[in-house]
């Protein structure tokens, strides 16, 4: 049953500047404020007492509101089941900013004004007075802080609660109905898994559409907060000296990858119920490789930009049966070393079957069946337990003819471009020089762009972005329902070949290591590697 009666502090401290802006907002230029100031609202978050909000979204919060991004008239309540008042959830939340914040030490005065606009609702997912007593809250807090009913609505939890949610929200009057409401919004963002095939997928949207409209529904995918993933599109379209070389008569293949070197953690029900294919390619890498693929949009407009992804996924090739093992490789970590420390296998992991064949290792070799792409194999990789934390997308140039250096058992290696999502997020460019000196050695050598050393600011989380973004009402960087869908369908019979012929020699490849040697062979039969990251 939920407990929402604490009282609403006095917030009669908390005054607005000559520009509109609250004492905590710190301006950083007049253009942020002009791009990225949002109207007034009021932010619920969903599972508010889950990790993700300690180690994210409070923090983003923070560092909005640290860098004035956040509007002038804003307060935030976490919903979760667990009891607590007020001031305890505020504690919590000081906490997790400090420990996980990208900005430190947490400036204490920024803090205690930005305290105030923080509270707590408990009540279970799943009871319809919790919604009645959340709805009368906010419309107390609207009066207090001047939010005007605009709302965002953050689903923070296992995807199993979004039906509880999203009904009970529709139901009590929390989403407004667009077609009738014209004086204030209100937005739900909703996150990673959107469904588990392309069947339930298509079965949540319908459900969803019964609550609201597709231009509410903000499907988070943290990758495209990322600021080298934001950067894909200013550097392909406003550098004519790639984008003229972005297609197959001089790209040999891509490469991408995403791996951790840690495990499965503390997740390990869900990666029983996910598994990587669902965690990581279904969303991520699907996001990662439209965005390299895909051609110039016709403006910058949020949905011209997710016309040209939708249109790169829709190109994808289904993967032949008859050719499945030619193409996809699936693995299980075994114990191993990371790091030099031992680490438990998959199967040893809590809350996962001793028998597990659930896999944490997955790559594929795709095709996009375009004039564009015809013919260029793009090949994916993501793994947990891998050496290192490592994203990347690599583009692999066509060799030049051999005509020139070969008659001196010179090898000209493939120019290589690497766009690098994280750590060090920067650009490198790969190609051949002459070793000074009276010899013709040729040697490759590498241009390195870093934001970080570059621009001298580390770049805003993922998250930051994100939120700023919804309140705004740009949805450019939030997934579109035909992306949702085009990429479970491409994704689903993948998913029913690996279920109908389970695998016989899990685990196969030890912690520590890029993988099962199968992963190499995917390549190696094609007379390519994985880049050494």
């Amino acid at each position: 049953m939920q407990k929402s009666s604490h009282p609403i502090p006095d917030v009669s401290k908390i005054h607005l500047n000559q520009t509109g802006q609250t004492p905590f907002q710190n301006p950083l230029s007049e253009e942020t404020f002009s791009a990225k100031i949002a109207e007034p609202c009021l932010l619920v978050i969903f599972g508010a007492t889950g990790d993700l909000t300690a180690r994210k979204l409070f923090p983003a919060l923070y560092n909005l509101a640290r860098d004035g991004q956040l509007p002038a008239h804003f307060a935030c309540v976490g919903f979760a089941r667990r009891e607590k008042s007020h001031d305890q959830f505020r504690d919590e939340m000081h906490k997790a900013v400090g420990e996980f914040s990208r900005v430190q030490p947490v400036d204490e005065n920024l803090w205690s004004t930005f305290h105030n606009q923080i509270f707590y609702h408990q009540s279970n997912f799943d009871d319809g007075n919790g919604y009645e007593s959340l709805k009368s809250f906010l419309d107390d807090l609207d009066k207090q802080f001047g939010t005007k009913g605009n709302r965002v609505f953050y689903l923070s939890t296992p995807p199993k609660f979004f039906p509880d949610i999203i009904s009970h929200l529709g139901k009590h009057g929390l989403i407004y109905d667009t077609n009738k409401e014209k004086e204030k919004w209100s937005r739900v963002i909703i996150e990673k898994p959107f469904g588990h095939d392309y069947n339930s997928a298509v079965d949540l949207q319908k459900f969803v559409l019964n609550h609201m409209s597709e231009s509410q529904i903000y499907r988070i995918d943290h990758y495209l907060g990322k600021e080298t993933v934001q950067n894909i599109l200013v550097f392909r379209f406003a550098n004519s000296i790639f984008e003229a070389f972005w297609n197959n008569h001089y790209i040999d293949h891509v490469q991408i990858t995403v791996g951790e070197e840690i495990g499965i953690g503390t997740r390990g029900a869900f990666y029983e119920e996910a598994g990587i294919l669902r965690d990581i390619v279904q969303n991520h890498m699907m996001q990662l490789l439209s965005l390299t693929a895909m051609e110039p949009p016709a403006s910058l407009d949020g949905e011209a930009i997710r016309d040209e992804k939708v249109k790169v996924l829709k190109a994808l090739r289904p993967i032949g049966m008859g050719h499945f093992s030619e193409q996809v490789v699936r693995g299980q970590y075994a114990p191993g070393f990371v790091d030099g420390e031992p680490v438990k296998g998959y199967r040893e992991e809590g809350n996962v079957n001793p028998e597990s064949i659930v896999e944490t290792f997955a790559a594929l070799k795709l095709y996009i069946d375009n004039w564009r792409w015809a013919g260029v194999p793009f090949y994916l990789r993501a793994g947990k337990r891998l050496p290192k934390r490592a994203t990347e997308i690599a583009v692999f140039f066509k060799e030049v003819p051999g005509i020139l250096f070969s008659q001196k058992n010179q090898k000209n290696e493939k120019n290589v471009l690497v766009i690098r999502i994280q750590p060090d997020e920067g650009i490198a460019l790969r190609m051949n020089s002459k070793v000074p000196g009276v010899s013709s050695t040729i040697q490759t050598v590498k241009m390195d762009f870093r934001y970080g050393s570059y621009f001298g600011l580390t770049p805003p989380e993922a998250y930051e972005r994100l939120i700023c973004d919804c309140m705004l009402g740009d949805a450019t960087l939030f997934a579109r329902e035909d992306e949702v869908l085009s990429s479970w369908k491409w994704i689903t019979p993948v998913l029913e070949q690996w279920y109908e012929s389970p695998p016989s020699s899990f685990p196969n490849y030890q912690s520590g290591s890029w993988g099962p040697p199968e992963a190499d062979e995917l390549l190696r039969r094609d007379g390519r590697s994985w880049r050494l990251i």
